[in-house]
């Protein structure tokens, strides 16, 4: 799969961009309120937001650097805006008025004219004409002054050397506390018919457009709330993503809450979705479908957990929640709960509406349900309502194989969490008969080999087919481990349990977590390939935050396709053939005769001639064709080496406790060659002497043991191997007297280096 990290824009396309264009202005604010950043038109940026505390403030933010787009997409960074004046109408309702203390203020960040740090605020009330929520403000960055009442308390801003703009916004009822509000309240602002005039009104900004490719994306609004749809979907269309965006709603930004006490929870009445997020979906929703994109509404059992309910959650026997990993953590909803279930059901229905809506056809997908297993491998089954429903026994680990009682505990809890699951499709299909349907299930912990209750627990048999119309497959820590045996051995037995075939399933790679792990990609592509080989439906990127951060640049063009046509050379070499390995040496010679010799090769690379081996007129016949299938050089193929190809007890390595990955290889005394074309069913393992058949054979002669051998014990192969080879020219030349004698004066081909 060919595909580079860029790190920045050189000589790609790039276009022009106004500065303070609406899409590309972000938001930001503290936890729990919640704003959203969308483009009603071209020239229009309209931020929704709703409070729940009196020290709540959102901000509008500018950037300098532009930290969020693809780096061949972004705009250049200019700190310098003393040449260009920014005008724009400012419409708002539910927030504190331009005219009010502590009303909308642009504060700028940046250095002074001698280079020191500074941030000055702007009360835009001091440069707007109208109403105090509808007026045009106009700001000339060349003689913009900071300070509450001007003259009086002018602060000349110095425009030269900023690195952001933030414009806040608070409640009506903010006072600086940190004391909850009575009511959520819910606020707006629009910057419309925004105008940018100067010099420095003009910023470049990548303009690369790759050809669409047969990878697909996800996306994670938890990941990418800030940003407006707008740019998202600009940076997947311009990457070359097409097809279907699997999107997962997330845990932490998309609900309306309610207070409960001093606390703020998820609302069980008056609604689900908070104003914001209903904004920014109908946004996203909208441009998808103007841009042709499929797209498919993700929800998980997880929620965040200081929002969520006591009583919705899952629990371990000692009545500790379910908690996640993450800062702050998430925990898990039990399945057994009616009201959580429900408030699922509410929540599935409001995003695939809002989908249908825009005009989306109707997609679902209910992602990675499971029962939460704590870090030690306690199940969590032990909350009231699950404690009621499963009647469970005490399950004090999963990594202990279940004793009869335990098992039907598994069992009981495995059905329950597929009932949830089907009830949950259901809700859905009530409003959207035809709604396609997915199920996400994680591999690395449902087939974890070191919990054997995981499975029985976590992959009821009531998931098999046809209880959803697509499944979806996802195992990126097996992936980022380079544990390519276990992702094969994963989805060949999730395919045997849950019987979907592989045109009806689709696979999720990644994903990278870390920005410092990016070299990660170079396996997550080579596992989109293995699905590919696999024949599975779709494969999707997980997730786009992570390719934009990264700067992935994957394209899918004639180099994607297999360069390589897996069959054996048709003709049997007789001993006529001629075989020549060679290498390539740089020899220099001095003017005193001494010489300085390069090697280029660490092995040699053997050449062939099969002509003379071309012995009747069939075989003509059979050369001509083979040669036009091959396109000639272009592909290579497998070829029998007359005088090697076997090899018998070669050493492979030694174990080290960890290792389980051990290429082919055969020696001749002490030159090592490397084997990627093992004949099928040809290859025998040993490990300290014994025979193994606990293996995997992967492509390109990698052998992977499913446990790695102790220390110093050898690791041994004997197999029958071919040559990868090419043929070595364009032309194939074949006279009519060599056809009729039934032979080839020269077909030379060449030995392929493919590891």
């Amino acid at each position: 799969m060919p595909f580079w990290l860029a790190r920045a824009r050189e000589e790609q396309a790039a276009d022009v961009l106004t500065r303070f264009d609406p899409r590309f202005w972000t938001v930001n604010f503290p936890r729990p309120m919640m704003a959203a950043a969308t483009n009603p038109a071209a020239d229009v940026l309209r931020v929704d937001a709703v409070f729940y505390r009196r020290d709540d403030l959102a901000g509008i933010i500018w950037e300098s650097v532009d930290r969020h787009d693809h780096p061949l997409l972004g705009y250049d960074t200019d700190r310098d805006y003393r040449a260009c004046t920014l005008r724009f109408r400012w419409r708002s309702a539910g927030v504190r008025a331009l005219d009010r203390i502590d009303g909308p203020t642009l504060t700028i960040e940046g250095r002074d004219a001698a280079g020191l740090p500074r941030a000055w605020y702007v009360r835009l009330w001091n440069y707007a004409q109208g109403t105090p929520e509808d007026a045009v403000v106009t700001l000339d960055f060349a003689t913009l002054d900071a300070g509450f009442a001007l003259p009086a308390d002018r602060d000349p801003v110095w425009a030269g050397d900023i690195d952001r703009l933030f414009v806040s916004l608070v409640a009506p009822g903010y006072d600086r506390s940190a004391a909850a509000l009575d009511a959520p309240a819910e606020g707006w602002v629009e910057l419309s018919e925004i105008r940018v005039d100067g010099a420095g009104a003009v910023l470049a900004i990548g303009d690369v457009v790759l050809p669409a490719h047969d990878l697909r994306v996800a996306s994670g609004y938890d990941d990418h709330y800030h940003l407006t749809p707008a740019r998202l979907l600009r940076n997947a269309l311009q990457l070359g993503y097409r097809g279907a965006i699997d999107h997962y709603v997330g845990m932490s930004h998309y609900f309306r809450l309610e207070r409960a006490g001093e606390r703020w929870l998820v609302s069980r009445r008056g609604g689900t979705l908070n104003g914001a997020c209903a904004a920014w979906h109908a946004d996203a929703a909208r441009r998808a479908a103007q841009l042709g994109y499929e797209w498919i509404w993700s929800l998980s059992y997880e929620l965040l957990d200081q929002h969520c309910w006591d009583d919705w959650k899952q629990r371990a026997a000692d009545g500790t929640p379910a908690l996640t990993g993450w800062d702050p953590p998430s925990t898990l909803l039990s399945p057994t709960h009616a009201g959580a279930m429900e408030y699922l059901h509410a929540v599935a229905r409001a995003f695939v509406a809002i989908g249908a809506t825009a005009g989306l056809a109707p997609r679902f997908q209910v992602g990675e349900p499971w029962w939460w297993i704590t870090a030690d491998a306690r199940p969590c089954l032990y909350d009231d309502s699950a404690r009621a429903a499963l009647q469970p026994v005490a399950v004090p680990s999963l990594r202990v194989p279940p004793d009869a009682a335990q098992g039907e505990t598994l069992d009981r809890a495995a059905a329950a969490l597929a009932r949830s699951t089907a009830a949950l499709v259901a809700a859905v299909r009530r409003d959207w008969p035809g709604c396609v349907t997915y199920l996400l299930i994680y591999l690395p912990t449902l087939l974890d080999a070191a919990m054997p209750g995981a499975r029985r627990l976590n992959l009821p048999r009531d998931w098999a087919a046809p209880a959803f119309d697509v499944l979806q497959l996802e195992d990126y820590d097996w992936v980022t481990a380079g544990d390519t045996s276990a992702s094969a051995r994963g989805a060949a037995l999730a395919t045997a349990l849950l019987g979907y075939p592989a045109e009806r399933q689709e696979y999720l790679a990644g994903f990278v977590l870390r920005a410092a792990d990016r070299a990660q990609w170079t396996p997550i592509l080579a596992a989109a390939g293995a699905a590919r080989g696999r024949g599975v439906a779709a494969r999707y990127l997980w997730a786009l935050p992570q390719v934009l951060r990264d700067g992935l640049v994957y394209w899918q063009g004639e180099d994607e396709m297999d360069a390589f046509d897996d069959v054996l050379f048709p003709l049997a070499l007789g001993r006529e053939a001629e075989v020549a390995p060679g290498f390539s040496t740089a020899v220099t010679v001095s003017a005193g005769g001494y010489e300085t010799r390069c090697v280029d090769w660490a092995e040699a690379r053997t050449r062939y001639d099969v002509g003379p081996g071309v012995r009747s007129e069939a075989d003509i016949a059979t050369l001509l064709a083979f040669f036009r299938a091959r396109q000639g050089p272009a592909r290579g193929f497998r070829l029998r080496d007359p005088f090697d190809a076997a090899a018998r007890d070669e050493a492979l390595g030694s174990g080290d406790g960890r290792t389980r990955r051990f290429a082919l290889v055969k020696h001749y005394g002490a030159a090592t060659r490397r084997i990627t074309r093992p004949v099928a069913g040809s290859v025998r393992v040993a490990v300290a002497g014994a025979a193994t058949a606990a293996f995997t054979l992967e492509p390109f002669g990698m052998v992977v043991l499913d446990d790695a051998p102790a220390s110093g014990a050898a690791v041994t192969a004997s197999f029958d191997f071919d040559v990868p080879v090419r043929f070595a020219e364009d032309r194939l030349s074949v006279a009519r007297a060599t056809y009729l004698a039934g032979s080839a004066h020269s077909v030379p081909l060449v030995e392929l280096r493919e590891a």
